[in-house]
């Protein structure tokens, strides 16, 4: 079942009221809507595919290894042989075969990596043999493949070693090196318009004035996107009125994805919902049941999908990264976007009013699995934003959490 509404009805410049959604229900809507989409393929070189997401599966191109080998420094040996001496009668190195055959009471010196010679099915570490004189000895009785990876072990050629809707990281690069993929199809970056909204924002590099504020969000966000995958693009701040919003949702409908922060509250000078109505927007929801970011507007007009974020920067900070991220990661081409949740005990008790699930910031001791709530003001507060490096999820229907209590937590 989709858990959504579509939202259409706008007269006299309101729009239809239905009620909040549960988080749960909202993120599944933008999974469900946004999911159905078929993001462009493009083809970059092996250098430049860290952080892209794979369009195609990746096959191996033969097994791995291709040949019987050792796995350690050592002497390859037959295994009925031993306990006991046998003669050395060559050395094979990694790179190189040994063109001869182990016979009985023989052994070949080998190194990490390097084939194991015909007739010899296991290995003796060196750290367990002596050799002296032409010889090797040793009281070990290896069994048979010991210290041995054969080939095909690993994966066999023709086995898909990288799915589809892979976020490449770095051992996935090695994977694609390994079998050959100097060039690699990823699914083309969305392109992320950012418009903040609000006559009270002025530039980064500007002296505000005393009721007014930087634009913070709107760097905020380009940084969440850029680390989500996405190629933000920053447009210039548009003023509270209707005309503005619209000029400035019109551009930023271009993108592929709109984030708007700001004006999506029920003041007199709120905007974004009539402007965005008026650009032929479909709603899917216009408030969740959580806090901070309550109102929060999720919908599609001109087949590019928008979210009407909150101004307060906490409020856009987690609205994104608990929402809107993963519609932007379903545009990357990532095949199944996950929050990352981790558990955590609390350091001191918590209380907070219930109802709404809330999204607390923390600072999370990894190490020792403990999180220790932020003290905020509310979601204005950007320096206990920039204190924190996680959120504590709490439950609508918990308000007290006690000291040494399991807490789920979301990474920052």
């Amino acid at each position: 079942m989709n858990h959504f509404f579509i939202l259409e009805n706008w007269s006299a410049g309101i729009l239809s009221i239905v009620d909040a959604l549960d988080f749960a229900a909202a993120r599944h809507c933008v999974l469900d809507m946004v999911g159905a989409c078929h993001p462009p393929i493009e083809t970059v070189d092996l250098a430049k595919a860290a952080g892209r997401v794979l369009a195609i599966d990746v096959r191996a191109d033969r097994d791995y290894p291709p040949v019987d080998r050792s796995i350690r420094d050592g002497f390859a040996v037959r295994s009925a042989d031993m306990p006991g001496s046998a003669t050395i009668v060559g050395e094979v190195r990694a790179g190189e075969a040994f063109s001869g055959k182990v016979g009985s009471g023989e052994c070949v010196r080998i190194m990490t990596g390097a084939p194991l010679p015909a007739g010899a099915d296991a290995v003796v570490m060196v750290e367990y043999a002596v050799s002296r004189e032409g010889a090797m000895t040793t009281d070990r009785a290896p069994k048979s493949g010991e210290f041995i990876n054969y080939a095909g072990c690993e994966t066999r050629s023709g086995d898909v070693v990288l799915h589809r809707g892979t976020r490449l990281r770095f051992p996935h690069i090695a994977m694609l090196a390994t079998v050959g993929a100097a060039r690699v199809e990823v699914y083309r970056r969305p392109q992320v318009a950012i418009l903040a909204t609000g006559d009270e924002i002025v530039p980064v590099e500007a002296a505000p004035k005393a009721f007014e504020v930087r634009n913070s969000n709107s760097w905020a966000l380009a940084a969440q996107v850029a680390e989500a995958g996405g190629d933000p693009v920053i447009l210039p701040v548009a003023g509270d009125n209707l005309a503005a919003t619209i000029a400035g949702i019109e551009k930023g409908l271009e993108a592929d994805l709109l984030l708007l922060s700001g004006g999506v509250s029920a003041g007199e000078y709120d905007f974004v919902e009539e402007a965005l109505a008026q650009c032929g927007a479909a709603f899917f929801f216009t408030r969740v049941k959580m806090r901070p970011g309550a109102p929060l507007v999720f919908g599609r007009a001109r087949d590019r999908f928008f979210f009407g974020l909150p101004g307060n920067p906490l409020s856009t900070a987690v609205t994104f990264e608990v929402i809107a991220r993963a519609a932007m990661e379903l545009l990357s081409g990532l095949a199944e976007p996950m929050l990352p949740i981790v558990e955590a005990r609390i350091t001191r008790t918590l209380r907070e009013k219930s109802g709404l699930t809330r999204f607390l910031p923390a600072i999370l001791d990894n190490g020792a699995s403990r999180v220790t709530p932020v003290v905020w003001k509310g979601s204005s507060d950007v320096p206990a934003l920039a204190r924190s490096n996680a959120f504590i999820i709490a439950s609508p229907d918990r308000e007290v959490y006690e000291e040494g209590e399991s807490v789920s937590v979301i990474l920052q």
